[in-house]
């Protein structure tokens, strides 16, 4: 960012060297640290001091809003927002695509471009665009600006996709929205070769209702990708990249880089880009096409990162460095090192929308930073839902986010004996997601969801006995039947005083788990 104090990783290089060649330098050579001069510096914190911090925080916020709605109580409402899932869920399902925006532009042209009537931050990665984006959403409520959220896919509700000031659109006016554009929507099906895809649609409501509402910015979430993604009619001022990793490899690409070049369809001209760390091959991907278009980059670990970390009860105290300066205790409600960086990143993504360091050098308001933090909750991710037995849940569904889960577990529960709860998507690498799970959990139940999507329990049994051994495996294909006996096994031994579940697998594993559970 053109405000940050200048770095001459490489003052030797001649004056006429490629300025693309430098910047893949840099971001080769980056450390892992933000700053490892600083690491050791830290004192050993006294956790007293953190865990009274934390919860002094807790309570300046209040508890988190609930935002996993539960059905309509109405039986009209009931009645009503379940014809209209019929008949979104009689198109294209998310995972049947045609590469191309011009269906959804299309429908964005009969509707008026309501996607242009307000800015927007646009977020693609492999893991952590939803959790990113929620924390985003609380930055900007906290500043008193009025936010749209599209992320996907949802939990347990529908509703939950589409979010104005921070909560899921009340089941009514999820209902309005879609019969508001039902007609534009026929208009584009009759013209097109193929009719508009169940994703398509939902976008083209959340735009929309975004611009009846109307909002001072949308936070939008791409479904796969980027390039030819549906959501990606939209001008993002900021183009936010979360990790990448592998997964919809039959889409997207085999290798990092080659998933970028689609997620780097997001970069517009003269966006600014917030890079989380990103594998080499990918970050030269999407520097190179921040440079075609003439976007600002800024990156972490260089110009922005977690400086320091520590648990604290209920999630984590962080020191995060920004663009414009350092953000000291700051309190997030949600577990893990991978959350910490979201957290960096959103906290970039909305500092540059503000306009802090290209126009401004100087931080954002820290008490209203802390504020917003301290309200965070991203459901289905690392959520405790039960004790006696503690049960987790989680919707990793990749190997990358398996590993950041098991790592966030072993760092903040101190489970004697962990039994999981797995359910899985057959499009999936499951193999690769249980190989991640396989050292910390003690037995794993493997088990099915109620989509057309999901592994048959035998033949995921069968990737686990490869993975876990016989001895460590049952199937039960009922989900209900699945968290009955892994309760069981966590329980089985007075010894075992400290056994846990973990459910994972899948977001529609952790959101039928939810309810069943009581939750929503």
């Amino acid at each position: 960012m053109s405000d940050l104090p200048p770095r001459d990783d490489h003052a030797d290089r001649p004056a006429d060297a490629d300025p693309f060649d430098e910047i893949v330098d840099a971001e080769t050579d980056r450390p892992q640290a933000l700053d490892s001069a600083r690491a050791g510096e830290t004192p050993t914190p006294d956790l007293a001091v953190i865990e009274a911090g934390s919860r002094t925080l807790r309570t300046q916020a209040g508890p988190p809003q609930s935002d996993v709605p539960a059905r309509p109580t109405d039986p009209e409402v009931d009645r009503a927002l379940r014809e209209v899932e019929t008949e979104l869920a009689g198109r294209w399902g998310e995972t049947k695509l045609e590469p191309s925006v011009r269906r959804i532009a299309a429908l964005m042209d009969v509707l008026g471009e309501p996607q242009r009537a307000y800015p927007s931050i646009h977020i693609t990665g492999t893991n952590g665009k939803t959790s990113t984006a929620r924390m985003i959403e609380a930055l900007f409520s906290a500043f008193e600006l009025r936010t749209g959220r599209y992320t996907s896919p949802h939990v347990q509700s529908i509703t939950e996709r589409i979010s104005l000031d921070g909560a899921p659109i009340e089941a009514e006016r999820f209902v309005e929205a879609y019969e508001d554009i039902k007609p534009y929507v026929e208009l584009v099906d009759a013209k097109e070769e193929y009719r508009l895809s169940f994703f398509e649609v939902l976008t083209g409501m959340a735009y929309a209702a975004f611009a009846d509402a109307p909002v001072d910015v949308a936070v939008v979430e791409v479904g796969m990708g980027g390039s030819w993604d549906a959501t990606n009619v939209i001008d993002g001022s900021v183009a936010v990249v979360t990790p990448i990793d592998l997964d919809h490899t039959d889409r997207l690409g085999n290798t990092p880089g080659e998933i970028a070049k689609e997620k780097a369809g997001i970069i517009k001209p003269d966006a600014t880009v917030i890079m989380a760390q990103q594998p080499v091959d990918a970050a030269q991907v999407l520097l190179k096409k921040a440079v075609e278009v003439d976007a600002t980059v800024a990156r972490e670990g260089l110009e922005f990162g977690v400086v320091a970390r520590q648990v604290a009860v209920g999630g984590q105290l962080l020191t995060l460095r920004g663009l414009g300066g350092e953000y000291e205790e700051v309190f997030l409600p949600l577990h893990g090192e991978h959350q910490a960086h979201n957290a960096a990143v959103a906290l970039a993504a909305v500092e540059a929308f503000f306009g802090i360091g290209s126009q401004h050098a100087r931080p954002l308001d820290i008490d209203t930073i802390r504020k917003a933090f301290a309200t965070v909750s991203s459901p289905g991710r690392l959520e405790v839902v039960r004790r006696s037995p503690t049960i987790v849940l989680d919707a990793a569904h990749n190997p990358a986010g398996a590993r950041a889960t098991s790592a966030a577990i072993s760092e903040v529960f101190d489970f004697s004996r962990l039994i999981g709860v797995v359910g899985a998507s057959d499009d999936k690498d499951v193999k690769g997601l249980l190989e991640a799970f396989e050292p910390i959990f003690a037995e794993v139940v493997v088990t099915q969801n109620s989509s057309h999507r999901a592994m048959d329990a035998d033949a995921l049994a069968g990737l686990a006995v490869e993975v876990f051994g016989d001895d460590r495996v049952q199937v039960e294909p009922r989900l209900d039947d699945a968290l009955e006996a892994a309760i069981t096994l966590a329980e089985e031994e007075g010894e075992y005083a400290g056994g846990g579940v973990l459910v994972t697998g899948s977001v529609i594993t952790v959101g039928e788990a939810r309810l069943l559970l009581g939750r929503g």
